[in-house]
């Protein structure tokens, strides 16, 4: 098993401190048909998340409640396949960048696996989410103007530390395709017809991709972000950038997605599409979800506005469409 930049195919060792290929190219993950990336000797007790059915007006969705595991967001799927590998080359100080999530699942993970960590964030993060990073025993480092300066901040600064990063490394994404195959195993081996995300850095996009293309077929994958910062609709739909800006829907406030083309040919692989809402549909499907019992941060509300946008003249009544939950309310 071992990563090869995805464009000159070298290849690099899973504990390399380089974060991606000398010529630019980011890492993806070999690995033979038999070999799994490591057992998961560190948990926090990980769940098959529930299905929950949600009827809004016409419109049929089947909820996939991650932002119930461990830390209150998907990342914990990832997180926990990441340092699970980490633990097991020995590796025992860690640094990453994140808007939150990340940042508290794989600070998580960590704490379970004695190691040492470092969390750059944005200076305008929430502060539940910097109490709950912290209470991991994490280091955080605030950055200021946004979220790409702590990902360019935590490089220029890595010293002796691993980059265990959700975007760069591909052992998270590893982690990521078990939801493909829980929703595959829970739809009775039938794979959904609709999936709707919402998308920063694509890390839950491009993990289901790959879990499906391991099950051999693939939903329409349909990419939901912000108006105010969309720039996988951009490439996508081919259409000139517009300036990006701050948006309620923090955790896809991501202006510059480093795997944008992968991004980009997973939609287009799957069938799918990429909508963009603005943030008072964002606001509006919340509240509908709170007050049907289901608290969830802004971006994970952000997936059930893009779908309803998207089926706005209705669909059929046979169609499978699940909305990922990707994040707790409680951590805003």
């Amino acid at each position: 098993m071992y990563f090869y930049c995805e464009d000159c195919k070298k290849e690099y060792p899973l504990n390399t401190h380089s974060y991606k290929c000398d010529c630019g190219g980011m890492f993806r993950l070999h690995k033979d048909a038999n070999e799994a990336v490591a057992k998961h000797t560190i948990s926090l007790g990980e769940f098959v998340t529930p299905l929950l059915p949600l009827q809004v007006g016409n419109l049929d969705f089947l909820l996939k409640m991650e932002h119930l595991l461990p830390t209150g967001s998907f990342k914990d799927r990832g997180a926990c396949s990441m340092i699970n590998a980490l633990h097991e080359l020995g590796i025992k100080k860690i640094a990453l960048d994140s808007s939150g999530n990340a940042g508290a699942a794989i600070a998580a993970y960590a704490a379970a696996a004695g190691m040492e960590c470092t969390v750059y964030v944005p200076d305008d993060i929430s502060q539940e989410q910097v109490k709950q990073i912290e209470s991991y025993g994490a280091k955080i480092v605030k950055v200021a103007n946004g979220r790409m300066r702590a990902c360019a901040a935590v490089k220029q600064n890595l010293g002796d530390a691993y980059y265990a990063s959700h975007v760069y490394n591909p052992l998270f994404f590893e982690g990521i395709k078990s939801m493909a195959h829980e929703l595959y195993e829970q739809l009775g081996h039938h794979v959904p017809d609709y999936i709707f995300m919402p998308v920063g850095n694509g890390t839950m996009l491009l993990g289901l991709f790959l879990g499906f293309m391991e099950i051999g077929r693939l939903p329409h994958f349909v990419a939901v972000q912000s108006s105010k910062c969309a720039p996988l609709y951009e490439a996508y739909h081919e259409v000139p950038a517009e300036p990006k800006r701050a948006t309620i829907a923090e955790a896809i406030r991501i202006t510059q997605p480093k795997r944008l083309k992968d991004m980009v040919q997973a939609i287009k692989a799957s069938g799918g599409d990429v909508v963009k809402v603005l943030d008072k549909d964002i606001l509006k499907a919340q509240k509908y979800l709170s007050h049907h019992g289901v608290y969830v941060e802004m971006t994970s509300a952000a997936a059930l506005a893009g779908a309803e946008q998207f089926f706005a003249d209705g669909k059929p009544d046979n169609y499978k469409v699940v909305i990922p939950l990707t994040g707790n309310g409680l951590k805003r």
